[in-house]
């Protein structure tokens, strides 16, 4: 199933159960793909539990996409995806959102 078949409903967060459904995976691939794909990085409620936004719901079916139907590895859909974002970011001059070790905020890890 292409992400073009796949009706995304028009909602601002989605638990991670909706998008194992939406997608056709189980909550572990979607944990290990959140772990591999640094642009797929779903936010996380007062709970605790992985709030995700369509952005993210979209990331997750071009992944799928990339690995089961274009029988990419999961270095190469890294390395599709990559080129994909790094030309956004630097168009856009945005980023996803996860924190890198050099910021401050991990300062007083170093």
């Amino acid at each position: 199933m292409s992400r073009a078949a796949v009706a995304i409903p028009e909602k601002l967060f989605f638990k991670i159960g909706e998008v194992c459904e939406l997608a056709g995976v189980q909550a572990h691939v979607l944990r290990y793909w959140e772990s591999e794909f640094s642009m797929l990085a779903p936010q996380k409620n007062r709970a605790g539990q992985r709030v995700y936004r369509k952005r993210d719901v979209e990331m997750a079916l071009r992944i799928k996409e990339l690995l089961y139907e274009d029988q990419y590895t999961i270095a190469g859909a890294k390395k599709r995806l990559g080129k994909r974002t790094s030309r956004w970011r630097q168009t856009k001059g945005c980023s996803f959102g996860r924190r890198r070790w050099g910021d401050r905020r991990f300062a007083k890890y170093r």
